[in-house]
């Protein structure tokens, strides 16, 4: 009777567990959907008006970093269109383009660092710089309980 009991409670927690992954990947592809419909200006005014909230920034800064958040979603936006438009002739992007479309994802990283340093004062690079890992930081967990 204990086994039984033991059998069934494994049963229904392993249930939950499996509807809580359902609910959190339909909410992630929901956000993915939502975020296809944004223009780059949305993008920019989102992630400005964000970054003006936790590294208070002056007028005049969140007008320079909008603007290098702008420039960087049209980029981003004209690589999309270009990749969807590819997609239709494949699955997958080969070794040599994913290798490239790393590479260019973290050049633009790399660019807008270096834009953010001329924009920012000291104290709130140092901010902007811890702010950052955190988000790495739960994707990496999340993926690693994968």
């Amino acid at each position: 009777m204990k086994k039984l009991i033991v059998i069934a409670l494994a049963l229904f927690t392993l249930n939950g567990v499996a509807q809580e992954k359902r609910k959190r990947a339909s909410e992630r592809h929901d956000k993915m959907e939502l975020r296809k419909d944004m223009t780059p200006k949305d993008i920019a005014d989102l992630k400005a008006k964000k970054m003006t909230l936790h590294l208070d920034l002056t007028d005049t800064q969140q007008q320079k970093v909008h603007q290098l958040i702008l420039k960087q979603a049209e980029v981003n936006q004209s690589l999309r269109k270009e990749h969807k438009a590819d997609g239709e002739k494949r699955e997958k992007p080969s070794k040599e383009e994913r290798v490239k479309m790393q590479n260019h994802k973290l050049d633009q990283l790399i660019a807008m660092k270096r834009e953010l340093k001329t924009i920012l004062t000291p104290e709130q690079y140092a901010k902007f710089e811890k702010m950052e890992p955190k988000k790495h930081g739960k994707h990496g967990k999340r993926s690693k309980k994968q």
